[in-house]
């Protein structure tokens, strides 16, 4: 079963396509621009790569099992949502808001999520092999069994983190 193309799936009477289009205007600061809110959307199992996302409102958006590979999500609000299984591989999401979300399996590696907050996010058997968490919060956030190899955690908060069966071994973890 493949994913679902952004022109095939509605939020709020519109779709996708047309949000994201206004979105880039926006970006822009163009005229007819108007910043992406797809509070609640259903984007599961969407072909979402390579796409703008940055300042978008996704709060407690279904994102499961969606492709946001090399996605721009700086900035944006993510929390609440669920991204289990979804592919965030080398995406941006420099400063994105993810606390609350559930993460479950996703796949991060390579991301780039300098100072991103997940605090309380499931982020159970992520994969964030060689992704950039620096200076990210993840206070409270549930690691179980998460694959962290070469990841930077440098100057990350992990107050209250769970890493019980988490791969660190070669995790960048030092204070500088």
């Amino acid at each position: 079963m493949g994913l679902r193309k952004p022109k095939s799936i509605k939020h709020n009477g519109k779709s996708l396509t047309d949000i994201l289009e206004a979105h880039e205007r926006f970006f822009r600061g163009q005229d007819g621009g108007v910043r992406a809110d797809l509070t609640g959307a259903d984007l599961s199992d969407a072909d979402l790569q390579g796409m703008n996302f940055t300042g978008a409102i996704l709060r407690n958006a279904n994102l499961t099992g969606s492709n946001l590979r090399k996605s721009k999500l700086p900035g944006a609000d993510l929390s609440g949502a669920k991204l289990r299984k979804a592919d965030l591989r080398t995406c941006d999401a420099t400063g994105a808001n993810f606390a609350g979300a559930d993460l479950t399996e996703a796949d991060l590696s390579g991301a780039e999520l300098f100072r991103a907050d997940f605090t309380g996010c499931v982020m159970r058997r992520v994969s964030g092999r060689a992704a950039n968490f620096r200076q990210a919060i993840l206070r409270n956030a549930d690691l179980t069994g998460a694959d962290l190899n070469v990841a930077s955690l440098r100057q990350t908060d992990l107050e209250g983190a769970r890493l019980d069966g988490a791969d660190l071994e070669t995790t960048i973890i030092r204070k500088v």
